[in-house]
């Protein structure tokens, strides 16, 4: 099952780009055995301002996956739920899932409600950058938790 985390905006070369980058290559390295991944990180940037703006130019990804658009009013998952979850839309015979962030004002209701689900990463509000890195970790941290590593211990 090949994982996106697709997201608004490019971070470049800032620390957090690199971190999500890691835990992106980890969760595939990781995931492999267990059919999750490989895991993506893909950037896109609207060439208008607005959450409008940006649908359009995340929609073209969304074809054909099952959608998960991180979103304050989301359904928080502990490590161990959110592993279970993954494990269960792999066995449900889901091929490619896509995880959104959106811009700097959210995702765009028309998107929202094209999504399957809403995550959220609890009730605070996290910046976008650290949003990309802490969703690779989870995902990376669902391998780990699938493969029966000790990495998550109760």
């Amino acid at each position: 099952m090949k994982i996106t985390i697709l997201t608004v905006g490019k971070l470049g070369r800032m620390v957090e780009a690199q971190l999500a980058l890691d835990y992106a290559s980890r969760a595939t390295a990781s995931g492999r055995a267990l059919a999750l991944g490989p895991v993506e990180i893909l950037e896109v940037e609207a060439r208008k301002p607005g959450k409008a703006a940006e649908a359009e130019v995340l929609r073209p990804h969304l074809e054909g996956a099952y959608v998960i658009a991180c979103d304050e009013h989301g359904k928080v998952h502990t490590s161990r739920a959110f592993a279970g979850r993954l494990e269960r839309l792999r066995d449900d015979g889901q091929r490619r899932i896509v995880f959104l962030i959106g811009g700097a004002d959210g995702l765009d209701p028309s998107i929202l409600a094209q999504a399957n689900e809403l995550l959220a990463f609890g009730p605070q509000t996290w910046p976008h950058a650290l949003a990309r890195a802490m969703l690779a970790e989870q995902i990376y941290r669902a391998a780990t938790i699938l493969g029966g590593s000790p990495y998550h211990r109760d």
